[in-house]
């Protein structure tokens, strides 16, 4: 590339005859000062062009473009970061990738309605999209209007800590956010990812709380028949809420005593197989189709009465998963198997959530809870 020569040249302007100083300017090009075509006005340009060369001499040809308030500017801020070790330079490099995230920005209720179409987009499960909606939509209401760039980590800690949860649920919303700074990132609406240095929650393991024996017999003798292999799978083969409500009657099989859950319907998009217990099969087999949901439509309004009439007034957060967890477990002893069965990626929370929550007796009986079988009726002779 050609550099920008220091030079005077006769130039002509809408007529006038005038001499032009050529010196170099920030960037490309160049730039150019005129001095009238006179002796007085050469005597000035080279003037001009005297200093300039020295200022070539003294700062370079980029000096050169400066005007005497900016290097003066650059001379007292480059003083004023010396004792700090840092150059403007380096402030170039930390505030540039900041600045250019600003002007491409989005704001938060943006960032959630992109991110949500983008994961439904690469196939994500109804009930990851549905974690991510709810948690993302308080998450963009309190920010609403302001751009995702400018959001600071001592925001994201204010905010987490003000969700007023327990600190399982603060560090699940802090999940889901730091997802959605990482497609802000990526995407160039965000320099950085202000949620990963956000504070995490301590979280303190409480035992699960399960049904006892006589409460869950209770609660499947007393249920509507509609709502009976809804609460038989959830005590028995420990499914989700969530799963329970799109398992359709194919996916069980009676011959193979074998529930599928699909990859499509799993939480964690993976299939995985459940063994059908002797009592569950028992509790299945009068109920049993070749399709269509397992679950009533109602099953919410259902369960209200089956508790009310099961005389259940505490019924704990998963009460069935636990209690189908907690109780093979104590009956089994094998985490590693329990684990494949529930969707678990280890047996760390097999161990951390069951263990130890019901004695071996009580279990054995948990798995004799069976369907009350028709006394045999005689015929009387008249």
């Amino acid at each position: 590339m050609r550099s920008t020569s220091l030079k005077i040249s006769k130039v002509k302007v809408r007529g006038g005859h005038y001499l032009c100083v050529t010196y170099p300017k920030p960037g490309k090009g160049r730039n150019r000062r005129f001095f009238k075509a006179t002796p007085e006005g050469r005597a000035e340009a080279e003037t001009f062009l005297k200093l300039k060369k020295v200022e070539k001499l003294n700062y370079g040809a980029a000096g050169i473009s400066l005007t005497e308030v900016e290097r003066a500017e650059y001379i007292k801020n480059r003083d004023l970061l010396r004792p700090f070790g840092v150059t403007i330079s380096d402030l170039v490099a930390r505030w540039l990738p900041e600045l250019k995230a600003r002007n491409k920005s989005c704001t938060a209720v943006q960032l959630k309605d992109e991110l949500i179409k983008a994961r439904k987009g690469d196939g994500a499960s109804e009930a990851y999209l549905k974690d991510l909606k709810t948690r993302l939509n308080r998450f963009a209401t309190d920010f609403n209007g302001q751009l995702v760039a400018t959001i600071t980590p001592g925001q994201v800690d204010d905010w987490l800590r003000g969700l007023t949860v327990s600190g399982v649920s603060r560090n699940n919303y802090r999940r889901v956010v730091i997802v959605a700074f990482n497609y802000a990132v990526d995407k160039g609406y965000a320099a950085s990812n202000p949620a990963e240095k956000s504070a995490k929650a301590k979280e303190i393991e409480t035992p699960a709380g399960i049904l006892t024996v006589d409460q869950t017999r209770a609660l499947l003798e007393n249920a509507p028949a509609e709502l009976v292999p809804f609460l038989a799978i959830g005590a028995f083969a420990g499914m989700r809420r969530a799963e329970l409500e799109r398992l359709d009657w194919s996916e069980i099989d009676l011959v193979s005593n074998l529930i599928e859950v699909t990859a499509k319907k799993a939480k964690s998009s993976k299939r995985r197989l459940i063994n059908i217990r002797p009592n569950l099969a028992d509790w299945l087999r009068d109920y049993v189709k070749a399709s269509g949901p397992v679950t009533p439509e109602n099953y919410e309004w259902l369960l209200e009465v089956a508790r009310k009439e099961a005389k259940i007034t505490n019924w704990p957060n998963n009460a069935l998963r636990h209690g189908f967890a907690s109780y093979d477990l104590a009956h089994r002893n094998d985490a590693a198997a329990l684990a494949l069965e529930m969707g678990h990626g280890s047996t760390k929370m097999i161990f951390s959530h069951y263990r130890n929550l019901v004695r071996p007796a009580d279990a054995k009986l948990y798995w004799e809870i069976c369907p009350a079988k028709a006394e045999n009726v005689v015929a009387m002779s008249a």
